[in-house]
């Protein structure tokens, strides 16, 4: 029993040392996953993507006729893309 604990424990932390992804001195990523590139919608800035911790989501710099101004990158159907699934809501049954 008390092995199991001990793999459970393991396991469990190997979850969080997922590698934090590589990025450019300004906080944009170096290199954008295929898979995001393929369910990005086509209007957006590829080449200056940040994945927010706060969210867990890709947010890119949109350049404005007036300022920049980072979005969240959004899928075909409007979607926000993110590297990891939001808390779910709990709702009455």
């Amino acid at each position: 029993m008390k092995h199991l604990l001990v793999l459970g424990g393991l396991l469990a932390l190997a979850g969080c040392a997922t590698p934090m992804p590589k990025t450019t001195a300004d906080g944009f990523l170096t290199e954008v996953p295929e898979a995001v590139i393929a369910l990005a919608a086509p209007y957006q800035n590829l080449s200056a993507v940040q994945l927010n911790p706060a969210d867990g989501c890709y947010w890119y710099s949109h350049e404005g006729p007036v300022e920049n101004t980072m979005l969240p990158l959004r899928a075909e159907d409007g979607r926000v893309i993110c590297a990891q699934a939001p808390e779910t809501l709990e709702t009455a049954m």
